[in-house]
């Protein structure tokens, strides 16, 4: 096989827990020849921080180097950390914590598109796919509260959809998708796991699998949409 036959998949966040299983999940079912995965705890060539540019161009720039990646996934999100939480209400508003959410959430999957796209083939089937919400559906949202988590997740969303416009233009072909794993036992959603319903907690190698399925049967008039771990298309 030549070098330019050669397949190539990329997971951005490969050291999170549904990064991970993407990852294992890809290198096990061998249908690419290259598996790259990236993360910010991760040294040399596989080392990715969003918050930080220079790092991921100098990702794409390492992937470059090989086959053209026909499937790109952004296994990353924030929901919490130490200090901060979701808000429960207008009062928790935070102006650095809403900063944060959008540059994990938004900004820093944006910057992926901006340095993989260009260097995904320009015909043929690809995906580029990253982790939202159904949090972050407006057209959903019942309940209010966790401000930062659903805005950025819906900021997420339009970028997706604004990327699937132009990648179109590029090869009519390309994919470009949200996807909500769902609940998944993870360190994301462990504070918040006593009210997820019986038998919808995943752990984190069914919810990547789930969504690998998912992603398996999308076609490109699905370019541009929200997808949650059974296939279904949730309204932005």
């Amino acid at each position: 096989m030549s070098g330019t036959d050669k397949t190539c998949a990329v997971i951005i966040g490969a050291s999170g827990g549904i990064g991970g299983a993407f990852e294992a999940a890809l290198i096990e079912e061998a249908a690419f020849d290259v598996v790259h995965g990236f993360a910010r705890s991760r040294d040399g060539a596989l080392h990715l921080d969003l918050l930080d540019e220079p790092s991921i161009a100098a990702a794409a720039a390492h992937v470059a180097k090989g086959p053209p990646p026909s499937l790109v996934i952004v296994a990353t999100g924030l929901l919490h950390d130490g200090d901060h939480g979701p808000e429960k209400v207008l009062s928790d508003l935070d102006p650095d914590w809403l900063a944060t959410n959008y540059a994990v959430n938004a900004i820093g999957p944006a910057l992926v598109a901006k340095h993989f796209l260009p260097i995904m083939p320009e015909s043929g089937r690809t995906v580029f796919a990253t982790l939202s919400a159904r949090a972050g559906s407006i057209g959903e949202n019942r309940f209010g509260g966790w401000h930062g988590y659903r805005a950025s997740k819906a900021a997420l969303n339009m970028l997706v959809r604004n990327f699937a416009i132009e990648e179109r233009r590029r090869n009519d072909r390309a994919i470009i998708v949200a996807l909500d794993p769902g609940a998944v036992d993870t360190a994301l959603s462990r504070p918040f796991q006593s009210n997820v319903q019986p038998g919808r907690l995943f752990d984190p190698e069914r919810a990547a699998l789930q969504l690998l399925d998912v992603i398996e049967e999308l076609k490109a008039s699905d370019s541009g949409k929200l997808f949650d771990f059974e296939g279904n298309e949730v309204a932005f």
